[in-house]
C-alpha cells in the first residue's frame, strides 16, 4: 500500500476522481479503447435489430421488421409439412392389418420408429426405458404376459386399458382377503405359505396342507387348481418365479390383505388408431410377445 503522502507513477499521470480512503486514490483512467468499440458497434446492432426482426411490443401487437419474421408461424409451418410427410405412412398403418405392417419391412420399420417416440413419452414413466417394468409396473420384455402377448393381444390391452372404466378395458378384480375381513390372519399366512410353495420354494408343510381347502375356494377359480393362472381372466401364474408385486413373504401377504390392482389408460381415447397399431408394433417387436 502506498504511503499516504506519496503519490504513484500512475497517480501522477491520471486526474484524480477526488476519491480518497486509507492512501488509496481513485483514478479517472479512460475506458480501453477496443471495449468502447465493441459497446459502440452492441449499439448499432440493436438498432439494426429493432428495425429488422420483431422487437418492440403495442398496444394490439407488435413492430414485426422488415423480414416479417415469426417463429410461431415457422413453427406451425414446419409441423404442417411434417404431417405431410407421415401423412402417407400414417394412413398405411391406419388401412394395414397389424400382420401386414409386421410382414411389410419399410413400413414396420416406420411403426416401430412412431411406436419407440409414443413409449417413451406415454409408457416409459411406469414400464421404464425399454419397457423393463418395475415392482407394480409390468414387464415387457419377459415372456409373462396377464392377458397375453401376441401381437393382436398387446394391440387390444393398449387399446382398452386395465381397470380403466368402460364395459371393454380388461378387468380383474383380487379380493381385498385382509382388508374386507373375508380370511383371518391365520388363514392368509396359510396362503402365503401355499403360494411360495406353488412357486416352487420351501415352505411349511402343514400351513401348506392347511392352505389347501381355502385356495380351492377363493382362489383356484381364477389361478386354476394348480395355480397357473389364466389370461382370459387376467390372472397371473403363481408357479412361475415372475412376480409383479414382489416375490417375499411380505409382499404376497400384502397382496392378499389389499388385492392390489394397477391401472393403465385406454390409449385409444388418447390417440388415432394408426398410432396405437404402431405402439402395439413397437411393443410386440421389441420388448416381447
Amino acid at each position: 500500500m502506498p504511503r499516504p503522502d506519496k503519490k504513484t507513477s500512475d497517480q501522477e499521470q491520471a486526474p484524480s476522481t477526488g476519491h480518497e480512503w486509507d492512501g488509496i486514490v481513485e483514478l479517472d483512467n479512460p475506458l480501453p479503447r477496443w471495449w468502447l468499440w465493441v459497446f459502440y458497434a452492441s449499439i448499432v446492432f440493436a438498432i439494426g435489430y429493432w428495425v429488422v426482426m420483431p422487437a418492440w411490443p403495442g398496444i394490439s401487437g407488435y413492430t414485426k421488421g422488415v423480414r416479417n419474421h415469426s417463429d410461431r408461424v415457422n413453427v406451425a409451418k414446419a409441423l404442417q409439412d411434417l404431417d405431410q410427410v407421415r401423412g402417407a405412412r400414417l394412413v398405411q398403418l391406419r388401412d394395414k392389418t397389424l400382420e401386414e405392417i409386421e410382414a411389410d419391412p419399410a413400413l414396420q420399420s416406420y411403426a416401430l420408429t412412431v411406436g419407440q417416440s409414443v413409449f417413451g413419452d406415454n409408457c416409459a414413466t411406469c414400464h421404464g426405458q425399454g419397457g423393463v417394468g418395475g415392482k407394480g409396473y409390468a414387464n415387457l420384455r419377459d415372456d409373462v404376459w396377464l392377458w397375453g402377448g401376441s401381437l393382436g393381444d398387446i394391440h387390444h390391452t393398449i387399446s382398452v386399458g386395465v381397470r380403466a372404466g368402460g364395459t371393454e378395458t380388461r378387468n380383474s378384480r383380487m379380493p381385498a382377503f385382509g382388508r374386507d375381513e373375508m380370511l383371518s390372519e391365520a388363514q392368509r399366512a396359510d396362503l402365503t405359505e401355499y403360494v411360495v410353495a406353488l412357486s416352487g420354494r420351501a415352505a411349511d408343510p402343514a400351513a401348506v396342507a392347511r392352505a389347501a381347502p381355502p385356495f380351492a375356494q377363493h382362489c383356484a377359480s381364477c389361478h386354476g387348481a394348480q395355480g397357473k393362472g389364466d389370461m382370459t381372466k387376467g390372472a397371473p401364474d403363481l408357479t412361475d418365479r415372475e412376480w409383479l408385486n414382489g416375490s417375499r413373504r411380505e409382499d404376497i401377504a400384502m397382496q392378499l390383505f389389499t388385492g392390489r390392482g394397477g391401472v393403465m389408460p385406454a390409449w385409444r381415447d388418447r390417440f388415432r388408431p394408426e398410432v396405437v397399431k404402431a405402439l402395439a408394433v413397437y411393443v410386440h417387436a421389441n420388448a416381447g410377445g
